[in-house]
């Protein structure tokens, strides 16, 4: 959820500028995720916003044009470098001659003036708030900017066209003169001397009564990604001179950013660049003097307290959140793996502990958890979770009286919101809104504004209003503008106007055209806005509603260097400005400035051209300046809510203007103009001094009253109100406290004064009716027999709305008795949504019932494995019901809920699981073609639960799936042949490859080695593969065999041995018997060479291994024939002889002392060639207790090798500990 204000808040850290002569908006949002939950415009949280100033982007100087986007980059060398500076063109009555440039924007091309505006994200403001939200990523407060994010923000506009020229009213002197003579303001220039190179600046001017301004110049390398150089400004006359500090902070320091504390600006705080060091300044004078403490981590945003001036919260670029109680000076630890910017000071009145923190904590696992717990005490001990289940990552949002998280549960959201800290409850939006996006809009007056995304919206969302607690959503207005912003945020174009509740500014979109609508019932009715009568040369301007009519751009400024497309502040109640347009639609070009001085219902055409017109003296007057490339020395200053305007010179030299601060300084009416007077020159800093337009304070009759209407009704959100302002061309001074409300009485309830309640919609003006899906005699699930509840009329009276009397009896909801309803709609689910839990583990059930008595409804949770719990109601439970699986495999979870009056139950079927680790797919080494060979996998752990195998065999692109361990597969072409294998199990894959020789024939031999080879056996697979290929090539090299028709494989396990095998050559001939018998020779030849110990090898320097046949296992020449031969038998006979020879070895072990060596090592090593594991019915599982005991292993080692048409089993592994998953 993003929460952002149009009004800088006690705290703004000192704000980035750059040398460009353009203005950048940029964003300030506490941003959102999957929901988003996005402030997008409206009311911020007034504690947060005050705590978590924003970061405001850099703008980037011509110096530097080369290194911008290359689109940016065009336009501005073309505006700002290919014109020579020159005095500010005079605007002319029509705005005809006074155009300046090309309308670049027209065309396609991004323009200077555009990118000056910005496309920034709208934001709900405190009242003036434009709606803007972030994804992915919640407040940008006080982060560190990225410069160059920060160069695509300021090309955000590029496709605006300049400006077409300005119709202006120059009035005489006021005191005498000739008329050409031109009216000045006092000002005085200073240059920020040796810092004509640096492209950013930060500038923070206390106000409240404070003389002091500081400045922070920066050099911003884009190729280090890094500051380089920086000098530090400071002021104690409101700019008139300044002082350069870089000897009391350091000569050699960086600095990177500049920060305020908001409780006690005489604070201040100064981080390093961390690409140099990492450390912390601080100041307690205004930033007279400085400490410097060194951190152990690196500053990526901080938070301060809203109430306490030295807490404050920082989030490092490892993601830990680090805590201070001295502003700084020491830091402690908080916890690790915290979500970015998903961080919350307390709120006052809400929060039992000043101290306490919301955070979003991320598990290993991947999933979210929301924490909370004090900065001094948050070990794990003293941590508690206000909702048990997960969250999604990046969801928590903190704001106000209210708290919300997403759950997201087999792909589909629900959202959950916190009243109070009262416990958690999901959000009820209609039934079939079906969300896929949301953001929180604002949570002011005791309600949340939403926007929310449905599943048949792309660039559109919907608006909807919710009760006080937040829970019972209703529709406002469908269709809103949406777009995204270079940052990745969602711009929605909803605007709250400021100083009056309840009106709200949104631009529509309608058959492909974007249309503005205004309300003033918070969203009850809309209308479109009603064009001026007149143009600025007074001339009538036919536009008919509903063909035409006035379209507004409602995108604010967060950067206080800029005013902003849209603007109006508290103090200036009525008082609204924006750029916009006449026309069938919102449009880009032909756009001019507009003022409406009574809420909204009539406006004014103030400039033709694009301005930038800010509040001064508390909304008394307005100044405006030009929105040009080209340098200026002119700006105008309005007394009467824009009728008139008289032009002020405030420099005598024309100013290229980054930026103007006025709003700060509303208290000694000063204004702070941040330029250039050419390309390449210093910093300018021009202080404005307005005090000597304004002749006298205001008295009492200097004031006037106005009605606040809405088309002629008086009563608007159930109350009459009158206010004063001060009479047009009076020139006084008004104060802070002198515009407000004189008159406010409530109204008699009418239909406008109601909205429809959750679960009707409106048909026609007034009528509410029952959604199709809605049952309104269904009570809630919390009515228990006996009890009374409230019966909606299927009407609400609007939030904040104060009308009396009236229909407000005939609309409030009736109390009734809660009739006893049997359960129904009874669900069992799992807090994460998944239908797979891990043995050994908490499985968390949730049940839900859609009707029914949740106080007199018994509860029973059969967890199918023989356990089973029992509840007199829902109470306990609404946490969840925990339960430990001893064993694996698949339950069925049974959920039953019974009262008088009936009963219902549901069903979940759950799949209980070991992690699984590892498997080994086990295949022969080779085999016949067209022959059936058996594949199977081991997997480790044993399983019990349900697998699931994946089977690719050579090149085919789609798989045999089983739920067997094993399979059987028959080759039909020679060759080598790969076979994977891939087990799910739960959210865990893991898979295992081999290959396999496919001959029509070949013959095999076991090989045994001298005994030193065991003492040098690590039995592992790598070192298997190498001793065979080692034995391969010193009997290629003995005998000279073609190296193609020989293949070794060393067997796991001890003593070590291994299988040879003769394969036929590669181009087979048709004479397939003379290809047999030449096999046969060559069988003789490799066997003569072996019996004569002329096959050995050097395994190292001193080790000498001699390899032998392993007497009586010779294996008969295998082939596709359907005979048996007789070396068939004698290979059978042969295995039985070795069976008796192991077990006479096995019962007199320990008189042949090698033996039981080989019996110890194998003891520590549990042999990796267990039988397959099958998932049948039919077939055993294996657990620990039936493995092979090592005595015992080489007697079943040695059945596996008998060949009747595959050979042994290749390259199994070996594990030295298997993990028990039967015992918990």
């Amino acid at each position: 959820m993003e929460a952002a204000r149009t009004e800088r808040p006690a705290g703004w850290p000192g704000a980035l500028l750059a040398r460009t002569g353009l203005l950048l908006l940029s964003t300030w949002v506490l941003a959102g995720a999957e929901i988003t939950w996005g402030a997008t415009g409206g009311p911020g949280r007034p504690a947060a916003a005050a705590s978590r100033p924003p970061v405001l982007l850099p703008l980037f100087p011509r110096a530097v044009v080369s290194q911008w986007p290359e689109e940016l980059a065009t336009a501005r060398r073309g505006a700002a470098l290919g014109r020579r500076p020159g005095p500010e063109p005079l605007p002319q009555p029509g705005g005809g001659s006074g155009s300046v440039g090309t309308k670049q924007g027209e065309a396609g091309g991004p323009s200077p003036a555009g990118a000056r505006w910005g496309q920034g994200t709208p934001v709900p403001g405190k009242p003036g708030g434009a709606r803007r939200s972030r994804r992915a990523q919640p407040s940008r407060a006080l982060e560190r900017g990225d410069a160059r994010a920060t160069a695509l923000a300021d090309g955000s506009r590029g496709s605006r066209p300049l400006a077409k020229g300005l119709r202006e009213e120059v009035k005489a002197p006021r005191a005498g003169g000739a008329a050409a003579e031109e009216l000045r303001l006092p000002s005085t220039s200073f240059a920020l001397t040796g810092d004509s190179a640096h492209n950013q600046a930060m500038v923070h001017w206390s106000g409240h009564n404070s003389s002091v301004i500081l400045i922070l110049t920066k050099l911003y390398d884009f190729n280090l990604g890094s500051v380089t150089e920086s000098s530090l400004w400071r002021s104690t006359d409101y700019g008139t001179t300044y002082e350069k500090l870089n000897d009391k902070v350091g000569l050699k320091t960086v600095l990177s950013y500049l920060y305020v504390n908001p409780t006690n600006k005489r604070k201040i705080m100064l981080l390093s660049d961390p690409e140099m060091e990492s450390s912390i300044l601080i100041s307690s004078d205004e930033g007279a003097t400085y400490q410097k403490y060194r951190l152990t981590f690196y500053i990526q945003s901080l938070l301060f307290h809203p109430k306490q001036e030295d807490w404050v919260l920082a989030y490092s670029l490892d993601q830990k959140l680090y805590s201070s109680m001295d502003f700084g000076r020491r830091w402690q630890l908080m916890h690790e793996r915290i979500t970015p910017n998903r961080f919350y000071w307390s709120v006052a009145g809400l929060d039992k502990e000043a101290d306490l923190v919301h955070m979003e904590v991320r598990t290993a696992d991947g999933y979210a958890h929301y924490l909370t717990c004090r900065i001094q005490e948050c070990a794990e001990t003293t941590r508690s979770g206000p909702f048990a289940r997960s969250i999604d990552i990046s969801s928590l949002v903190v704001q106000d009286e209210y708290i919300f998280i997403q759950v997201t549960t087999g792909g589909r959201a629900s959202y959950y919101v916190s009243y109070r800290r009262e416990a958690f409850t999901q959000i009820k939006l209609p039934k079939y809104s079906l969300p896929k996006d949301m953001h929180i809009i604002s949570t002011d007056e005791n309600q949340v504004f939403a926007a929310v995304q449905e599943w048949n919206q792309n660039d559109t969302y919907n608006l909807y209003i919710s009760d006080t607690r937040g829970i019972y959503f209703t529709l406002a207005m469908e269709n809103i503008k949406s777009s995204r912003g270079l940052m990745g945020n969602i711009i929605i174009e909803l605007y709250e106007v400021a100083g009056i509740k309840g009106i709200f500014l949104a631009n529509k979109k309608v058959d492909d055209q974007v249309k503005t609508y205004i309300t003033y019932n918070k969203g009850r009715d809309w209308r479109l806005l009603q064009a001026p009568d007149v143009d600025l040369r007074g001339s009538p301007v036919h536009c008919l509603l509903p063909f035409c009519s006035l379209h507004l751009h409602l995108q604010i400024s967060e950067n206080p260097y800029s005013s902003g497309r849209i603007s109006s502040k508290e103090t200036a109640p009525g008082l609204v400005v924006a750029t916009g347009n006449i026309g069938p639609e919102l449009s880009y070009t032909d756009i001019g400035v507009f003022i409406s001085s009574d809420g909204g219902n009539t406006w004014r055409q103030i400039f033709d051209e694009e301005y930038n017109v800010w509040f001064l003296d508390w909304g008394g007057a307005l100044v405006a300046m030009k929105h040009t490339p080209l340098p200026v020395r002119h700006l105008w200053v309005s007394f009467d809510e824009g009728h008139s305007w008289d032009k002020y010179g405030f420099t005598s030299v024309p100013l290229f203007v980054d930026g103007a601060l006025v709003e700060a300084g509303v208290e000694t009416q000063i204004m702070t103009v941040f330029g250039h007077f050419s390309l390449r020159s210093e910093w300018q800093l021009v202080k404005v001094d307005y005090k000597s337009i304004f002749s006298r304070r205001c008295t009492r009759e200097d004031y006037q009253t106005w009605h606040l209407l809405n088309q002629g009704e008086p009563c608007v959100m159930g109350e009459r109100k009158i206010f004063k302002k001060r009479k047009p061309g009076a020139q006084c001074a008004l104060g802070r406290d002198s515009s407000g409300t004189v008159v406010s009485e409530p109204c008699v309830c009418a239909d406008w004064d109601f909205e429809c309640d959750y679960g009707y919609e409106r048909h026609g003006e007034s009528q509410c009716v029952p959604a199709f899906w809605y049952n309104p005699a269904s009570p809630s699930k919390d009515c228990s027999l006996g009890q009374s509840y409230l019966n909606s009329t299927g009407y609400r009276r609007i939030v904040s709305n104060n009308c009396t009397d009236g229909l407000r009896e005939k609309y409030t909801a009736k109390a009734q008795m809660c009739p006893g309803k049997a359960p129904r709609g009874l669900h069992v689910v799992t807090t994460d949504g998944r239908l797979v839990a891990e043995q050994g583990h908490n499985a968390t059930f949730i049940i839900l019932m859609e009707e029914g008595d949740l106080q007199r409804t018994n509860i029973q949770l059969d967890f199918g494995d023989g356990i089973a719990v029992s509840y007199a109601n829902f109470s306990p439970i609404e946490d969840g019901i925990k339960h430990v699986y001893k064993s694996a495999g698949i339950f069925q979870v049974m959920a039953y809920a019974e009262n008088n009056l009936g009963s219902d139950t549901a069903v979940l079927f759950l799949h209980v699981v070991c992690p699984v680790e590892h498997v080994h797919l086990r295949v022969p080494f080779v085999a016949i073609r067209n022959k059936e060979v058996n594949i199977s996998a081991v997997v480790w752990p044993s399983q019990l639960g349900t697998l699931t195998y994946f089977w690719w065999f050579g090149n085919s692109t789609k798989p045999l799936i089983t739920l067997d361990s094993s399979i059987s597969f028959t080759f039909l072409a020679e060759g080598t042949n790969t076979i994977t294998v891939q087990v799910a199990a739960g959210n865990a894959l893991i898979q295992d490859t081999k290959d396999i020789a496919v001959h029509e024939y070949f013959q095999s031999q076991l090989l045994s080695f001298s005994p030193n080879l065991d003492y040098h056996n690590p039995d592992i697979p790598e070192w298997r593969q190498d001793i065979g290929s080692v034995i391969k090539r010193a009997l290629v090299k003995v005998t000279g065999v073609p190296e193609d028709q020989i293949l070794v494989a060393v067997f796991p396990g001890l003593p070590t041995s291994a299988e040879l095998f003769i394969l036929p050559p590669k181009n087979l001939t048709e004479r397939r018997k003379g290809n047999e018998e030449d096999l046969e020779q060559i069988v003789e030849m490799l066997f003569n060479a072996l019996n004569q110990n002329l096959v050995q090898f050097e395994l190292k320097p001193g080790v000498q291994v001699i390899v032998f046949v392993t007497q009586l296992t010779l294996a008969p020449l295998v082939d596709s024939s359907a005979g048996h031969s007789s070396s068939a038998m004698l290979m059978l006979l042969s295995v039985v002889f070795v069976g008796l020879a192991v077990f006479l070895i096995y019962k007199f072990k320990r008189k042949i002392p090698w033996i039981n060596i080989y019996a110890q090592v194998q003891h520590d090593k549990e042999q990796e060639m267990i039988g397959s594991v099958s998932q049948s019915e039919n077939t055993p599982k294996i657990t620990l207790s039936d493995f092979t005991e090592p005595e015992e292993l080489l007697d079943k080692e040695l059945d596996t090798r008998v060949i009747g048409g595959i050979a042994t089993i290749a390259n199994s592994e070996s594990t030295k500990e298997i993990p028990n998953c039967t015992s918990v």
